[in-house]
């Protein structure tokens, strides 16, 4: 009685787990909960999913599908997410990652070339910078702490405090020539 009631639990913790993976698609896809708070939380349920199913997987329950199946469980949302094993937000990183690297690299010319053509007022440099930081940010395959997003993000959080009219000094402009290139540079060396 004891192995039917454990393995009954592990069979409902496994259901209610894919049940909130559902509900947090149609939240994300409603807009009701932020980028960040879904990956992470898509990649936690995601890892506990994996877990869960270890404890239930059987002849009977071969695949997640095949649970699904048994007891009618409809959530066509989760079952892409654990299909693909990742959050929707990091799907451009994996399945597009040529144009990622392209993005960057391009970005990263294009802001020091403004630079050197003494283009230095914020309404002329932040949106490229915006943009690289954000393609930075979605390209799981660099570390958290990768110094190229650090900089770029030091440099968004600098052009933040300015107004669109607000230009950079001649230090700031040199150092942020420096940054970006030094960023550059520490990316192509991720690429191997």
């Amino acid at each position: 009685a004891v192995v039917s009631t454990q393995s009954t639990g592990n069979m409902a913790d496994l259901f209610a787990l894919i049940q909130t993976l559902q509900c947090l698609e149609k939240a994300y896809i409603k807009d009701a909960v932020s980028a960040r708070d879904y990956t992470d939380s898509c990649a936690k349920l995601l890892a506990q999913i994996n877990a869960a199913f270890n404890l239930v997987k059987s002849s009977t329950y071969r695949d997640i599908p095949s649970f699904m199946r048994e007891y009618y469980l409809d959530c066509p949302a989760a079952l892409q997410r654990i299909e693909e094993g990742k959050p929707i937000t990091v799907k451009d990183n994996q399945g597009n990652i040529s144009k990622s690297v392209a993005d960057v690299i391009s970005l990263h010319i294009t802001l020091c070339d403004k630079l050197h053509m003494d283009m230095r007022a914020k309404d002329e440099l932040y949106t490229d910078l915006k943009c690289l930081a954000d393609v930075l940010d979605r390209m799981s395959s660099l570390p958290p702490d990768f110094e190229g997003k650090m900089k770029v993000s030091f440099w968004v959080q600098e052009l933040d405090k300015l107004s669109a009219a607000d230009t950079l000094t001649e230090d700031q402009v040199r150092q942020m020539v420096f940054d970006l290139e030094s960023s550059r540079e520490a990316f192509v060396r991720t690429l191997g």
